[in-house]
């Protein structure tokens, strides 16, 4: 008589790498970049108008703390899943492991540096004095 026996449990688990962690963190910015998205679009275009912001609404939004960091993150999440988008068209282009490990790291400072000048530029247009109407 044969017994049956369970078959032996795979893991499919991937090992974490740069791609599995690009992968979760375009998950977990789209997740947060839906609502920072839909409540800028509701405040600028809807509620205050386009027609009403000038520089000096500018100024006085990102003389506020809160508006900062929210600008900041929907400048960084916003410009992340582009870099990311374009580093998944490269590549299409480049075949080489090499190559594609060369490109995403050109890539991911390009991002962090451009995000830094600016988040500067927004921390920096905080300190800029109102301009009389």
């Amino acid at each position: 008589m044969t017994t049956a026996t369970a078959p032996a449990r795979v893991n499919l688990k991937p090992k974490p790498n740069y791609e599995t962690t690009a992968w979760k963190w375009m998950r977990y910015s789209g997740v947060l970049l839906v609502p920072l998205v839909w409540i800028h679009v509701a405040i600028q275009d809807v509620i205050v108008g386009v027609h009403n912001i000038d520089i000096n609404y500018v100024a006085l939004r990102w003389a506020n703390i809160g508006w900062q960091v929210y600008d900041i993150l929907l400048l960084a999440f916003t410009f992340a899943h582009g870099m990311n988008g374009l580093r998944q068209v490269s590549f299409d282009f480049f075949q080489s492991d090499k190559a594609r490990r060369n490109l995403s790291w050109i890539i991911f400072v390009a991002w962090l540096v451009i995000s830094f000048i600016g988040a500067m530029a927004i921390i920096g247009g905080a300190r800029t004095h109102l301009l009389e109407p």
